[in-house]
Parts: structure tokens; sequence; C-alpha cells
């Protein structure tokens, strides 16, 4: 593996043409250019703040903002791997035609989403400043927000593994790409996207035996332990109310957990190995598929 590294960092210079690339195709001839990705979870995050806030009557202060923290993340991992996912077999020509390391193409991927999510969180940032200009006494901002790119290395690292994995299997499987997308829709609703992991943990189906065990395997899941990271060290702390049979009742928000971030650490670096073997295991046989 120290091999192909090497080899990868003398490449370096086209890794970046092929992202610059990416970028280029996906806005080629529109006037609005990066703002289309980020229009998009602007929309959804204000419809789900209108049906959850004002329909559902969840009464989360700025709750548009606790979405905006852990969907933005999410749409990066999510755009990054369905687009690695076709990144071999659609340049399956080129690689029978000219050699290169061929992990360029799904890398250049992650690393074009990578930028747009970078981009979406100086939007978000930027939002979160206006909050502020609007409420000057509801600060937004929380100290621990220096953490950040610790949750931003580890999300990287796991998209990147899975990104190789995937597109390494999907150039001779193509069932794998249409896996990956119901995977990715209900990894959506396994992860506190549009909810909080402290509902999880108060939920009333769950024995108070149990309870403390259940939110651990919840947070074995590295997106929900990612978004549940990069809501705790950006936002200031929330109660939540939940509504059962007996009423609502109000739960303080519980602090993170940072010995299950080291797992989660652990299974994203561990992701990023085993993605890149997998996928030095196959790349030769990329020229042989039919």
């Amino acid at each position: 593996m120290r091999a192909e590294l090497a080899e990868l960092w003398r490449y370096r210079e086209l890794l970046w043409s092929v992202v610059l690339r990416e970028l280029r195709i996906r806005y080629k001839n529109s006037y609005l250019g990066f703002f289309w990705s980020i229009l998009n979870p602007l929309v959804t995050v204000l419809v789900m703040t209108l049906v959850f806030k004002y329909v559902m009557g969840q009464s989360v202060k700025n709750y548009s903002a606790y979405i905006l923290a852990a969907y933005l993340p999410y749409m990066f991992f999510q755009l990054s791997l369905m687009d690695a996912s076709q990144s071999i077999l659609g340049q399956i020509t080129l690689l029978k035609k000219i050699y290169f390391p061929r992990e360029i193409l799904p890398i250049g991927s992650v690393l074009a989403n990578f930028i747009h999510f970078l981009l979406a969180m100086v939007v978000f940032f930027v939002y979160l400043f206006v909050v502020w200009l609007l409420n000057p006494g509801d600060n937004p901002f929380r100290a621990t927000v220096f953490l950040l790119p610790i949750f931003v290395i580890m999300q990287l690292s796991l998209t990147l593994g899975l990104a190789l994995f995937i597109s390494a299997l999907n150039t001779f499987f193509e069932d794998v790409k249409y896996m990956v997308s119901v995977g990715l829709y209900l990894l959506f609703f396994l992860s506190p996207i549009v909810y909080f992991s402290e509902q999880v943990y108060h939920a009333s189906g769950i024995d108070d035996r149990w309870r403390g065990f259940i939110y651990d395997l919840y947070l074995l899941n590295p997106i929900a332990m990612l978004m549940t990271g990069y809501r705790k060290v950006m936002l200031d702390p929330q109660e939540v109310t939940m509504t059962s049979a007996a009423g609502a009742k109000t739960y303080q928000y519980l602090p993170l957990d940072w010995s299950m971030v080291a797992v989660s650490a652990l299974i994203c670096f561990g992701m990023l190995v085993f993605g890149y073997w997998v996928f030095n295991r196959k790349k030769w046989q990329f020229v042989e598929r039919p």
C-alpha cells in the first residue's frame, strides 16, 4: 500500500485536474454555479422546519440550524458515494487506453464534493452570523467549534474508504449502486438528522436497564456519531421535548461521549485502509471487464 500511496502522490497534479474537471462539468452552462448545490439543501431544510416545527410541534429554538448542521455533512456523504460508485465505469474506455492510478477517479469525485461541502459550511456559518445579528441576545456560536476539524477528517476518511470500496465492486456488479442508493436512504433515517440523538436515548419503548447499551449501539453507526458530533460542537445544547401517551416531557441534552467518538474514529480510519486495500486488489482487473 505504501507504493500505491507514493505513486498517487506523484500523480497529484492529475488528481487535482480531475477534481477541477468534476467541478466544471457539474456547473457547465449554469449561471448560478455553486449556489445550486446549496439551494437544494436550504429549500429542503426550510420544508423540514415548517413540517417538524410548525406542523408537528417541535419546540427547539432555531430548529433549522440544527437540521443544517447534520444535513449538509450527510449530503456530502451521500453525493460522494453516488458519484464515486460510477467513477470507474464512466471512464472504463479511458482506463483501457491510458495508464494512471485508478484510485484517482473515485478520490477525485469525493474531493470535488468535499470542496462543495466546505463552501456550504461557510454559507452555514454566515447563516448563523445573520441569526446572531437578528437576535443579539441569542449567540449561536460555541467555543467548541474549534473541534470541528476532528469530525470533518473522520467523515472524509470514512467517505474515501467507502468510495474506493464501492467503486471497485460496482465495476463488476452494477447492482451495487442500487444497493448503495437504498442504503443511503435508510441511513438518513437511522441517523440524527431530522431528529436529535437525545430522542433515541429517551425513547419510551426502551427499558431503562438497556437504555445506555442501546444508545451506544446506535452510536456505533459512524454516521450517527458524526452527525451528533457536528451538532454538539457547533451549536448550543438544547432541551428536547418528547410527547407520549403520558404527555409531553422535556429532557436535557446529552454531553458528547468522547469514548464513542474514539470508537467511530477507529471505524472511519479502518474503513479507509480496508477500502483502499480492496480497491488495490481489484483495480488491475478493471480493464478485463467486457
